[in-house]
């Protein structure tokens, strides 16, 4: 496994090599991209991208935890929360090691 870590910067770059958009334009780019993924999250709407995966909100419902350092019981609030299901040639590409 690899530490390394992919970030917007990473991405914009791809762009810029890859289609040939100024850094400017490709880093824009980007940031809108993601902008419409989030907000689209945000509205409750699912994100389904092609051969990837599909990123979706969940409604969790309260409910009693426990602290697991002194066992207390805690509640634990209703709130929303982000899920992603990779596709099944997501799936098969990670475990092939990028050869699928």
């Amino acid at each position: 496994m690899s530490d390394k870590t992919l970030t917007r910067m990473d991405l914009a770059d791809a762009v810029h090599r890859e289609v040939g958009l100024s850094r400017n334009d490709s880093a824009t780019l980007v940031e809108s991209v993601l902008n419409h993924i989030s907000d689209a999250l945000v509205r409750g709407e699912t994100v389904k991208i092609s051969s990837f995966g599909t990123f979706s909100v969940r409604e969790k419902a309260a409910r009693v935890g426990r602290n697991p350092k002194t066992g207390e019981e805690v509640p634990i609030h209703p709130r929303r929360v982000l899920t992603f299901r990779s596709s099944h040639l997501m799936k098969n590409r990670i475990a092939h090691g990028n050869r699928g």
